[in-house]
């Protein structure tokens, strides 16, 4: 089931067409064309595709008064190593491409620092000169963003803003411009990013805003409400012990015995969190437990 995380960044470029443009451009510095509208299309790929097989979102840049497709963007939240990603992502830009006939671009977005270095990886198909490099918007590239006219302007970004730096020294700033832009959105995108937005901040940041906000604030979306009470059903130790395997039996490295029963024996959840970040990184299982050691 995606987490939380994975399916509010989706939203988020769902409810703003053009912030995978934006980001392309102000972000990753990337040249898109000039457009006269950003529209979501279906993300539907099964006539190449399983059933379970569709990217995040798909934005077509439109131009004209026809409205011709200018350029397509795959959209892929990535917040974990999946060694299936290198062979699908090829055949969400092939297959946009051809259905929307105009050049495609791949944006993988991530706000682990770790996954944005996976996620930049190149893909050799193995077709010659055809390498895919997938242009990634990892937290480094999100903008710290303070300004409340900003916020206002761009209500979406400032919800990435905290969901790539609420653990960092602008979270307070980054929760009092969300509140400035909270006033001006419809009552579910404004309990939705809310929930997202405190969910994301560090915990001096939250009790400001929680007190901003009158004290005694739950999730208040049904998106929310339905993903957290699984995501603490599926949250436990054990559960995310079994992560830290998987993530390492799926990069082919091996576990040894006694690294299998440490890692099952943790009961920290804090500690397994940290051991499933770097699990998508090290080398080896000596190197994830040394790191943790140290």
């Amino acid at each position: 089931m995606p987490s939380v995380t994975h399916e509010a960044l989706v939203e988020l470029f769902k409810n703003r067409p053009t912030l995978a443009a934006e980001m392309l451009q102000d972000a990753l510095g990337q040249p898109v064309p000039a457009f006269t509208e950003a529209r979501v299309e279906s993300s539907d790929l099964t006539e190449v595709m399983p059933s379970d097989r569709r990217a995040d979102v798909i934005v077509v840049l439109l131009v004209g008064e026809q409205q011709r497709p200018a350029m397509a963007i795959v959209v892929e939240v990535q917040l974990g190593v999946d060694p299936d990603k290198p062979y699908v992502w090829p055949v969400y830009v092939t297959q946009s491409r051809a259905r929307h006939r105009c050049p495609t671009r791949l944006l993988v977005v991530t706000i682990d620092a770790a996954m944005a270095r996976w996620c930049s990886r190149p893909i050799d198909t193995g077709h010659p000169g055809w390498m895919l490099t997938p242009l990634v918007l990892g937290p480094e590239g999100v903008p710290v963003v303070t300004d409340a006219e900003q916020a206002k302007e761009a209500p979406e970004v400032v919800v990435l803003s905290a969901m790539a730096h609420g653990q960092g020294e602008a979270a307070e700033a980054i929760g009092v411009a969300f509140l400035a832009a909270a006033a001006g959105l419809d009552q579910e995108r404004r309990d939705l990013y809310a929930d997202v937005v405190l969910s994301s901040l560090n915990a001096a940041a939250r009790r400001t805003l929680e007190a901003m906000m009158k004290s005694g604030y739950e999730f208040q979306s049904e998106f929310a409400r339905s993903y957290v009470a699984k995501g603490r059903q599926e949250g436990s130790v054990e559960t995310k012990a079994h992560d830290v395997l998987a993530v390492l039996e799926a990069r082919g490295l091996e576990v040894p015995a006694e690294v299998r029963e440490r890692i099952l024996a943790s009961t920290d959840l804090a500690e397994l969190e940290g051991l499933l970040r770097r699990a998508a990184v090290v080398s080896n299982t000596s190197e994830l437990l040394a790191t943790t050691a140290s």
